[in-house]
C-alpha cells in the first residue's frame, strides 16, 4: 500500500506487532502526550527514562495514567541519553525518541563510540516527511537539521536516506529532485556541480531504486509547467517525491516555510544509527510529533 496521507501510517501499524519506543528523559507533558496518544491507538509500547516523579506528576497534569508505561529512572538528562540507548542496545526497544533534553546531549548518546548507535562509517541525517498543503502528493526531503553543508559523499548518503523512507511508504520508484539555485550544470556553483555527479550516479546504478534528477531550481521540482516553460524534459519537474537540499539553510527554510506559512503536518527521523531515532523541534506540534513516531514505528523494521 502506498501512503499519500501522514494519517494512513497509523492504519498500517495497527495491523502490525507493536514496535517499542524509548524516550529519553521523557518528563515533559509533550512528549509524554505524543507517547500517550501512541500508546492508546495501539501502535507502540511506551517506555519512559528520566526522573521518575517528574515523570508522573507531568502525567498527572495531564491526567494520564503513568501506569501505561514502563518508567526508568534516571537522575540527570545525560544519564537519560545514556541509559536510553543502552536499553536500545540490549534488545528492549525498538527506537528512540528525544524527550526534554538539548538536541546536543541526545546526539551524544546516539554518537558514544563505545555504547552508542552507530555503526563505522555511518553518517547521521535527518529525514522530513511533510503533507504539503498545495502538493498532490507527501514529500520527503532533507537535510534540514544536522549536517550543515554536506559534501558529494553526504548527500549521496542523505539521497539513498530519502529513497529507503519513500520505500517505506510504498512508493516503488520514488522521484528525487536535487534542488539547486539553477537548472543548468554550473560548475562554480558546487549544488549544481553535485546534482549533476549525483543524476549521473543514479543512471548508472550506483544509486538503486528511483529516478534521480538534477540539478534542478524549486519551481521544477514541484511545478511541472516551470519545467515545460524551461524546456526542461523530465519525469521528476512537478511530481518529485523527494527533494535533497543542498545545505542546511535551504532544506530549513522550506521546513519552517511549509509548517508557518502553510500550516503544514510533518513528520522526521534521524537516520543512519542502528535504529530510527525521533528528533522533533520545540516548535513542532504535538501531531507532528504523534506522526513522527509513527513513522518510526514504520521503519524500525527494516535496515537503517
Amino acid at each position: 500500500m502506498q501512503i499519500s496521507k501522514l494519517d494512513q501510517m497509523f492504519d498500517i501499524l495497527k495491523s502490525q506487532p507493536k514496535k517499542r519506543l524509548v524516550a529519553a528523559w521523557a518528563v515533559d507533558a509533550h512528549t509524554i502526550s505524543a507517547v500517550h496518544q501512541a500508546v492508546e491507538m495501539g501502535i507502540v509500547e511506551g517506555i519512559l527514562v528520566g526522573d521518575e516523579a517528574l515523570i508522573k506528576k507531568a502525567c498527572a497534569a495531564e491526567n494520564i495514567d503513568p501506569a501505561e508505561f514502563k518508567i526508568v529512572h534516571t537522575d540527570t538528562d545525560l544519564q537519560a541519553a545514556s541509559k536510553a540507548v543502552d536499553l536500545i542496545n540490549s534488545g528492549e526497544g525498538d527506537f528512540l525518541m528525544k524527550g526534554l533534553l538539548s538536541t546536543d546531549r541526545y546526539m551524544k548518546a546516539i554518537l558514544n563510540k563505545e555504547r552508542g548507535l552507530m555503526n563505522p562509517g555511518a553518517i547521521l541525517s535527518h529525514v522530513t516527511v511533510a503533507e504539503p498543503k498545495g502538493y498532490h502528493k507527501l514529500l520527503v526531503f532533507g537535510d534540514v537539521a544536522i549536517i550543515p553543508l554536506p559534501d558529494l559523499a553526504q548527500k549521496v548518503a542523505i539521497t539513498n536516506y530519502l529513497i529507503r523512507v519513500a520505500h517505506f511508504l510504498g512508493i516503488e520508484k520514488p522521484k528525487v529532485g536535487i534542488q539547486a539555485a539553477s537548472e543548468q550544470t554550473l560548475p562554480k556553483i558546487p549544488s549544481c556541480a553535485d546534482g549533476a555527479l549525483i543524476t549521473k550516479m543514479a543512471q548508472r546504478g550506483q544509486i538503486k531504486g528511483a529516478i534521480v534528477e538534477g540539478p534542478l531550481g524549486m519551481d521544477l521540482i514541484v511545478d511541472k509547467e516551470s519545467a515545460v516553460i524551461k524546456g526542461v524534459d523530465s519525469e521528476v519537474c512537478g511530481d518529485a517525491d523527494c527533494i535533497l537540499f543542498p545545505n542546511i539553510e535551504a532544506g530549513n527554510c522550506f521546513y519552517k516555510s511549509i509548517v508557518k506559512l502553510m500550516d503544514s503536518e510533518l513528520c522526521a527521523v534521524v537516520m543512519g544509527a542502528r535504529v530510527p531515532c525521533v528528533l522533533t523541534s520545540r516548535g513542532d506540534s504535538e501531531r507532528s510529533k504523534l506522526y513522527s513516531i509513527a513513522l518510526a514505528a514504520l521503519l524500525s523494521g527494516g535496515n537503517h
